[in-house]
């Protein structure tokens, strides 16, 4: 393993496509990846009735646990285990049980606020924000929320105008300048398979880390345009959503 591992930190909007993006440029690395979402890390609210919870403003940067994030960080880049929370969408609170993470050649903080951390991405080698049109993001959202964690469609609606818009529009959206990399999703696949090569070629300890930001836009701008030239039968796929 190398010491100090890669970290990548993958930052967006919800229904941005966030995981996608962190699955499909890491899905030949095997064993090589340590994934930590950033919503493991909302803080611990054991303290609080269901009812109180469900008025918190989680896409607020003070829903978060940042000293204790900043810290697991730091024990995986020494190379040491840590002891990594869960938490349950349904009760909106942390699960009393912990998972043991292994740090590894590549690590991915994936979550709406990855990049809000001046502290953290001082941390970070590659910094990626996923752009995806609004509506888009809102009825994956609400897909999301409703089939798989199980909540009402008002409700979904409500948090979303009350709190998830606006606070993507104060602290989101204005993370992406700390980007190294803005994926844009109709260029998903040419992005995803630059940052999937430059990783393995630094995972096998080919590559140096001057993942700087003009150089990666210039090198996608290249790749895009290549496609065009050799793609004459069409438009490409515009790649996966989360």
């Amino acid at each position: 393993m190398t010491i100090p591992s890669f970290v990548i930190g993958i930052a967006g909007g919800t229904g941005a496509g966030k995981t996608t993006v962190s699955r499909l440029v890491t899905r030949n690395l095997g064993d090589d990846v340590t994934r930590i979402p950033l919503d493991n890390y909302y803080e611990d609210r054991s303290d609080l009735s269901m009812e109180e919870r469900r008025e918190i403003n989680y896409d607020h940067p003070s829903a978060f646990e940042w000293d204790l994030l900043r810290t697991h960080l730091e024990t995986l880049l020494e190379g040491q285990s840590i002891e990594m929370p869960r938490y349950d969408f349904e009760v909106h609170n942390r699960k009393p049980e912990r998972v043991t993470v292994e740090p590894t050649d590549v690590i991915v903080l994936e979550g709406i606020l990855a990049l809000h951390d001046e502290r953290i991405n001082s941390m970070m080698d590659l910094r990626l924000y996923v752009e995806t049109d609004a509506d888009v993001r809102i009825l994956r959202r609400i897909r999301r929320d409703v089939l798989d964690r199980g909540r009402d469609l008002e409700g979904v609606i409500d948090q979303y105008l009350s709190t998830v818009k606006p606070m993507h529009e104060r602290f989101i959206e204005p993370s992406k300048s700390h980007a190294d990399l803005i994926i844009p999703e109709g260029a998903n696949s040419v992005a995803i398979d630059l940052i999937e090569e430059k990783l393995h070629a630094e995972v096998e300890g080919d590559a140096l880390r001057n993942w700087e930001r003009g150089s990666l836009e210039r090198e996608l701008a290249e790749k895009r345009s290549l496609d065009f030239d050799v793609d004459s039968g069409g438009e490409r796929d515009s790649g996966s959503g989360e």
